[in-house]
């Protein structure tokens, strides 16, 4: 892996952890022992990523993956979806062409 700025890598490794865990989140311990890194670290990352909306504390005060997260891969998957009807449409077009 190139260089990425420690504090960005961090960020990206810590909404990585936190897949899968929306309904119970994780807590700054669990995300600090499983990344091995600082409380401090983590608490410092989640400034930015709460702020972005990357992130959300729930009211237990443990992290889950924010909405932001999910508006990207609702977009990621919407995208997906017209690609493969746009290449069905054309594989149903070779298929007509091929039978002439």
């Amino acid at each position: 892996m190139t260089n990425l700025n420690p504090s960005l890598r961090r960020g990206l490794r810590i909404m990585k952890a936190l897949k899968g865990k929306s309904l119970h989140g994780l807590s700054n311990r669990e995300l600090a022992k499983a990344l091995g890194e600082t409380d401090v670290n983590i608490t410092r990352a989640m400034e930015a990523l709460i702020a972005e909306g990357m992130v959300q504390r729930l009211e237990t005060g443990r992290y889950a993956p924010g909405m932001q997260l999910l508006f990207i891969a609702q977009a990621f998957s919407h995208e997906m979806a017209t690609a493969q009807a746009r290449i069905a449409e054309l594989n149903q077009r070779v298929l007509a062409g091929s039978h002439n």
